[in-house]
């Protein structure tokens, strides 16, 4: 039985853990005495501690985030309840910062705020030992990679087979947004480039096809960005994938010459423009040329075959709905593949809270913590908000409906034409999500035509291009007159990426 048992509750059981990994790496003599156990926040808490219990640990170290707070305060009441001697150690960002505020922080034995690879380690050994003296909290110092061991022999021949496989080049971030953690003064620390790469030929030779890079800024630095895109653009292969964060206005020419070289499919970029109001981005204290993040979008999507999707924030502090429909607007101007559009979050320690007063900030108690109204945006215009970022994520970013998205958009602002719809769809469905695909559909249908008055052949023929695009054969009785049945039948091979990604490669916006 294991004395340390690392755990966390995943968003989906894909994601695997990259922090419980990185811990257990640097556990030093204890790793053969850890292991690592995996749970989903679907799972009932009372579940989640009985699987934990019956590897009878001395220690629990417990990863808690925004997603899993909820859950993972249930899950340390039940194991504190049912084995009072069990030292519970909690990290991660959601404990690291008001600690004292937070129930499940009381309850813990221990809390290690900050990158705890290595204090982790260092308070095993002190309670395995019986010291007596070791403090509640623990602000770890942040390690560099030169002084730890990376995770990735962590990965399990399952996690490689079947799970998002995550990596990391560095860490930190030199900007200072102030909804983001990254704000706090964390300085950017790089792996050392040859242990790094050497690490990712490991993971190739296992079979490892598809890598997110967690990376914040993965092009801050352009000589460390260029070799890790060329060498794995050397060693590409079929079904390879690659996932970066980028910096939206940083794309020299060197950095666009290995990116133009990768085949359709291969790479896939979040681009986190959150605004395109240079108002709103003064008052968050975020640095951005939006003209030279616009340049880029463009030449991303007319020179590469890259996947772009771009995060846009809804609820930003001063930032009303019609600036953020401008925004939005341009956005989809550029043509990335998918718009991400996110609401804001009061994540612990970030000093968004400072404009509170002056903006008229309203939060939720309750964790993901999502700001309610804003003086510039009342709490019916959120909400609507709100529904428009979930239809948009369900019809837009699905790649199920581009040639539909066309129609649906068409008017002088795509935002405006988009919320008409997602207000009218919410008014038939009472729902933002588990609306069934040929239920869509017929409410598409009916949009366009009976409330839009398109001509049905006009709505027919772009449902039915989408239709055959994704290969579907449920076709509705309203569809028959356009059907097509060798197209139909026909399917363009999914070579790298993602289902819903191969869907908008086959779209008319590429």
């Amino acid at each position: 039985m294991p004395d340390i048992v690392l755990a966390t509750l995943n968003a989906k059981w894909i994601h695997a853990s990259f922090g419980l990994r990185y811990l257990r790496a640097n556990l030093g003599e204890l790793r053969e005495r850890s292991t690592i156990r995996e749970f989903e926040i679907g799972q009932r808490p009372v579940d989640v501690a009985e699987a934990i219990l019956a590897d009878e640990p001395r220690i629990v170290g417990l990863g808690v985030y925004v997603w899993n707070a909820a859950q993972s305060l249930q899950l340390v009441r039940i194991l504190k309840r049912v084995r009072p001697d069990l030292c519970v150690v909690l990290g991660g960002p959601e404990v690291s910062h008001e600690t004292e505020q937070q129930p499940i922080c009381a309850l813990a034995d221990h809390v290690v705020r900050g990158e705890a690879d290595l204090a982790f380690a260092d308070l095993c050994r002190r309670v395995l030992a019986g010291e007596a003296a070791v403090p509640h909290v623990i602000d770890a110092p942040l390690p560099h990679f030169a002084d730890l061991r990376l995770p990735y022999d962590e990965y399990g021949e399952a996690d490689i087979a079947h799970r998002i496989v995550y990596v990391e080049s560095s860490r930190g971030c030199p900007f200072t947004c102030e909804f983001c953690l990254s704000a706090l003064d964390v300085p950017v620390r790089k792996a050392e480039l040859g242990p790094f790469l050497a690490a990712m030929e490991t993971l190739l030779v296992r079979g490892v096809r598809h890598f997110k890079f967690v990376d914040r800024t993965f092009n801050l630095g352009i000589d460390t960005a260029t070799a890790i895109l060329r060498f794995f653009r050397e060693r590409w292969r079929e079904g390879m994938f690659l996932h970066f964060e980028l910096i939206p206005d940083r794309l020299p020419d060197v950095l666009r010459a290995e990116i133009a070289a990768f085949p359709p499919g291969a790479l896939q970029f979040e681009v986190g423009v959150q605004s395109l109001d240079d108002a709103t981005c003064e008052r968050i204290s975020r640095r951005q040329d939006t003209n030279r993040l616009a340049d880029n979008l463009r030449w991303l999507r007319a020179s590469t075959g890259a996947h772009v999707h771009a995060d846009l924030i809804v609820g930003l502090p001063g930032e009303d709905e019609a600036t953020f429909a401008r925004g939005f607007d341009l956005l989809w101007s550029l043509g990335p593949q998918e718009i991400q559009v996110g609401v804001l979050k009061r994540l612990r320690g970030t000093p968004i809270v400072r404009h509170d007063a002056d903006c008229g900030m309203g939060w939720s108690e309750e964790p993901p913590y999502e700001v309610l109204q804003t003086a510039a945006v009342p709490f019916a215009a959120m909400q609507r908000m709100k529904r428009f970022a979930r239809f948009w994520d369900v019809v837009a970013n699905s790649g199920n409906w581009t040639a539909v998205l066309e129609q649906l958009l068409a008017g002088e602002s795509s935002y405006r034409a988009f919320a008409a719809f997602s207000e009218w769809l919410h008014g038939r469905t009472r729902a933002t999500s588990g609306i069934a695909l040929h239920r869509l559909a017929a409410l598409l249908w009916e949009w366009l035509v009976e409330v839009r008055a398109l001509p049905e052949a006009t709505a027919g023929a772009a449902m039915a291009a989408d239709y055959e695009r994704c290969a579907r054969h449920d076709w509705p009785e309203f569809l028959r007159p356009w059907v097509s049945t060798r197209r139909a039948a026909m399917r363009e091979p999914v070579t790298g990426g993602s289902e819903r990604q191969a869907r908008h490669r086959g779209a008319a916006r590429d």
